[in-house]
């Protein structure tokens, strides 16, 4: 099929694909059949849905789509054993990872149990001092002095931790499971090696909401009351978005009633976050990914790891408003180290070469806190999965991300089991792992041999694939808040690209990096645009080089909300001279 438009080299080096045929076809007859803009029938086509099922996919209802939390395995031994501990008043302790998914699992429980006048203890270890999951030594500590441990986020690979704990240990999760389980009291997660992967997409709040849902639904049989489940769907919805899960079936609903339930701003932690940001209407998956979610992560970063689980489940105004400064700082800091590591291992990773199916980069002193985000950044860069790694003295801890398609967390699950790297985990697009300084080379060399059998590295950057040709007077507020309902947009459902043809353009700089444009095709509409980061392309200097030639433009759609008033922006992503 010929490139869309005729674009075979855009400006950022990418070949654009059209809807195929077949896709066009549906979509017109969607369009004739539910009276829907064309645009969004493009939109709903491309993701699956029929003409009858087009109702339903813009309404989500998690009443239709909620999984029976009975079909993860050990769901009935852990919702009846926390209910046993709520009904014996025990003392329970939450062992929670450091980042949002962790804190806001750990928020979920914590408010849960307030309901019953029960007060948890929480420990999230320390990133630098402790690493990632459950360690012995705190474990052992919390075993002696608790009756029931919830490990959320983490603990399907600690077998040790939990056998060194002397009381009952449940461990609600999403990481990838390895051969044996450890000796828990129960282990709920969907990807365990023993589940059917229905529900693989979840994250770990969403695990914890399932076993709140189960524990409910025995207290109502019990004819007790218990908390209202529909009011903690801001925390399922900022857990989901903020560790980049799908956003399909189930996911897609908890993010859409999330959202709805975070604009009451009735949660005291997140409405004084969301002041700090200066987020003045309602949130949206972007605020939650890339303004409310970084926040957070501040703390397990390069703070006090327990930060962020504690804001989100306060209920005093004051503390609120004291944390959320606290990480506004820390997000600040954070964003410094970023930068400093992230071109020092951008340099490296040119130094080593970037024709394989993996980028890495290690260097002593680089921040454990940061290593996570660098690493994503490389692999945007670089469209192929990326690890960054901070050396301590002998002790490397590092952090992966991986492209759509290559599941990196099995890798490096098997480099731990092949005893070529101290200890290693995730899921499929994100993992962690230690190593010594003697196993760097060969484990990195060993890792890129089992993403280049799953084909990382071989295509690039790939096409530019568009949705659909918009014409500028087609960019109203009223076309854009109806494609809105095809979303939230994400991971595993992005948000739809449109190209405008042949348009006039000028340009303007905004602030350091950014550019602002204006467009129209002569007829009389003009759309405003942005370039965010407009000069780390070649994409900046060529559009405010180009004159009076006239662009194909490429982008995604999305309401600029100012002094109380919508209008459309258009967030450019590529051009090409027409």
């Amino acid at each position: 099929m010929s490139a869309f438009l005729n674009v075979d080299l855009s400006l950022t080096g990418r070949r654009w694909s059209g809807p195929a045929p077949q896709a066009a076809r549906l979509a017109e007859a969607m369009g004739q059949l539910t009276r829907l803009p064309a645009a969004l029938c493009q939109t709903l086509v491309l993701r699956g849905v029929a003409p009858e099922g087009a109702a339903a996919y813009l309404a989500p209802a998690l009443r239709d789509l909620l999984p029976d939390p009975m079909s993860l395995r050990d769901m009935e031994k852990a919702a009846v054993r926390l209910l046993q501990a709520v009904a014996l008043r025990q003392r329970i302790a939450i062992f929670a990872d450091y980042d949002v998914d962790g804190g806001a699992s750990a928020a979920l429980l914590i408010v849960w149990l307030r309901h019953f006048g029960l007060t948890p203890t929480l420990y999230i270890p320390d990133r630098i001092d402790e690493g990632y999951g459950p360690n012995v030594p705190a474990m052992t500590a919390l075993g002696a002095a608790h009756d029931l441990i919830l490990c959320v986020d983490c603990g399907t690979l600690s077998h040790d931790p939990i056998a060194a704990a002397t009381c009952d240990v449940i461990v609600l999760d999403h990481h990838l499971g390895g051969e044996t389980l450890p000796q828990a009291f129960a282990v709920v997660n969907p990807n365990r090696q023993d589940e059917t992967g229905d529900l693989a997409h979840l994250c770990a709040a969403s695990v914890v909401f399932l076993t709140l849902v189960e524990a409910n639904r025995r207290l109502k049989a019990q004819g007790q009351q218990g908390p209202d489940l529909m009011a903690l769907l801001d925390l399922v919805a900022l857990a989901t978005v903020a560790d980049v899960a799908p956003l399909i079936g189930v996911n897609r609903a908890f993010v859409r009633q999330g959202l709805k339930v975070m604009a009451r701003r009735e949660r005291v932690g997140l409405r004084a976050l969301a002041d700090s940001a200066r987020l003045d209407q309602a949130p949206t998956a972007y605020a939650l990914g890339f303004v409310l979610g970084p926040r957070i992560n501040a703390g397990g970063r390069i703070g006090q790891a327990d930060l962020g689980a504690r804001l989100l489940a306060t209920d005093q105004g004051g503390e609120a408003t004291a944390l959320a400064a606290r990480l506004e700082t820390l997000n600040s800091e954070r964003r410094e180290i970023e930068a400093q590591v992230r071109e020092l291992a951008l340099a490296q990773v040119d130094a080593h070469g970037t024709e394989g199916a993996l980028a890495w980069a290690a260097e002593d002193g680089w921040h454990p806190g940061v290593v996570g985000i660098v690493a994503a950044r490389v692999k945007e860069a670089l469209h192929k999965p990326a690890v960054v790694i901070g050396f301590e003295g002998d002790i490397g801890k590092g952090s992966a991300r991986s492209v759509t398609g290559v599941d990196l967390g099995s890798a490096i699950q098997r480099l731990a089991a092949e005893g070529m790297i101290v200890k290693g985990g995730g899921h499929k697009m994100a993992a962690g792992l230690t190593l010594t300084r003697a196993q760097l080379l060969p484990a990195m060399q060993r890792l890129e041999a089992l993403l280049a059998r799953q084909g990382a590295g071989a295509t690039g950057a790939g096409d530019l694939d568009i949705t659909a040709l918009l014409m500028p007077t087609a960019a109203t507020v009223e076309l854009i808040e109806q494609i809105e309902q095809a979303g939230p947009f994400g991971a595993s459902s992005p948000a739809p690209r449109f190209a405008f043809a042949d348009q006039a353009v000028t340009t303007r700089r905004m602030g350091t990096g950014h550019l602002r444009l204006t467009f129209g095709d002569g007829a009389g509409a003009k759309v405003e645009g942005v370039l965010f980061n407009a000069f780390d392309t070649p994409l900046g200097e060529a559009l405010e080089n180009a004159g009076h030639r006239r662009l194909h433009l490429a982008g995604r759609l999305e309401l600029n909300h100012w002094n109380g008033k919508s209008k459309p922006q258009f967030r450019l992503e590529d051009a090409a001279f027409a």
